[in-house]
């Protein structure tokens, strides 16, 4: 069983308790999201389907959950996996103009993934995405939309220390960036996620950029990145330490999106050029759909950092193995 116990590890909030700080933390982090990045609140699907292409593929190997219609004989409709091409896709129909954006509750499954303190089958964030021109299409622009990104959260440290001080988790002062390459540079002999754990360690936040592409030292990706999507030159992954568990904390992915000539190479590279063909990807290559930026914020992941909880069971309501269940009780970590 993969579960990492902290010793002598105290949730400081008990089960009733953490319900509250989990509604006010996700209540007031929403709101201040989209004051600082100009978004707005806006519905989205449970579900889409298969030949739209909307959904995400993630790695290209997760299995989506399937099943059918009884008014719409011969489609398969498929659970999200997230709502990276479908924000886009909203952008557009919506009629949102330069530098206006959206932000919405995503809720998915993911039945391929393997359960620990930080991964869950069910998955909650925040996707947003934002209108941008071609000519922002740059590091400057992902720069400061993580600074932007992380300066909410780091409000969200003092409104949590306000509320429940003795449960808060002080976070860094700023947000250190570096590139996949260089991160493998500066570790060569250590594992993705022993160099992610290590530097995160080291700066307490890091924003770790260029994820996608092989590396020249492993020739492995930092992480797996569907093609279709991120702009793999423009994209990275924002991360906490996280005392509870002393290891780096992924909050958020994110990126400036592909445009007509970008999807092209990575499905390329990717060995999936039959995507093309989809009707959202033949939108991207006609330039049918605006140059944006967006990503993803997990919710439960949030608030596991600001009040450092040592098991994402703990602030969300998933299913888990009983075994599991048994050591995280055992332990003090009480799964919701």
């Amino acid at each position: 069983m993969n579960v990492q116990v902290p010793k002598r590890y105290d949730p400081v909030l008990n089960v009733r308790r953490t319900q509250e700080a989990i509604k006010y933390i996700r209540d007031t982090f929403q709101k201040e999201l989209g004051k600082e990045l100009k978004l707005t609140r806006i519905s989205a699907p449970l579900f889409v389907s298969k030949s739209s292409g909307l959904n995400d593929n993630l790695n290209g190997i997760e299995r989506p959950v399937t099943f059918d219609i009884q008014e719409m004989s011969g489609e398969k409709i498929e659970v999200v996996q997230s709502l990276a091409k479908w924000k886009r896709y909203a952008l557009k129909k919506y009629g949102f103009r330069m530098h206006e954006g959206l932000y919405t509750n995503m809720n998915a499954i993911r039945r391929d993934e393997l359960l620990d303190n930080l991964h869950s089958v069910y998955v909650d964030q925040w996707d947003w995405e934002k209108v941008i021109s071609r000519n922002e299409r740059n590091e400057e622009t992902l720069e400061a939309t993580v600074r932007e990104i992380f300066k909410v959260i780091k409000h969200m440290e003092h409104e949590v220390w306000y509320k429940y001080p003795e449960a808060v988790c002080h976070l860094a002062d700023d947000v250190f960036f570096i590139s996949a390459q260089e991160l493998e540079d500066m570790y060569p002999d250590l594992t993705i996620k022993q160099r992610e754990d290590a530097i995160v360690k080291d700066k307490k936040c890091v924003f770790i950029k260029k994820i996608g592409y092989p590396l020249t030292r492993s020739g492995r990706s930092h992480d797996g990145r569907a093609p279709d999507y991120d702009d793999w030159n423009l994209n990275g992954d924002l991360l906490f330490w996280l005392p509870s568990l002393q290891k780096a904390l992924e909050i958020s992915s994110m990126g400036i999106r592909v445009d007509e000539n970008s999807i092209v190479d990575q499905c390329v590279a990717a060995h999936c050029e039959g995507r093309l063909t989809l009707p959202y990807h033949q939108m991207i290559q006609r330039k049918q759909l605006p140059y944006t930026i967006g990503g993803g914020i997990g919710q439960s992941r949030l608030c596991m950092l600001l009040l450092n909880k040592a098991h994402i069971g703990e602030v969300q309501a998933s299913i888990w193995p009983q075994e599991m269940i048994d050591i995280c009780e055992e332990n003090n970590m009480h799964l919701l």
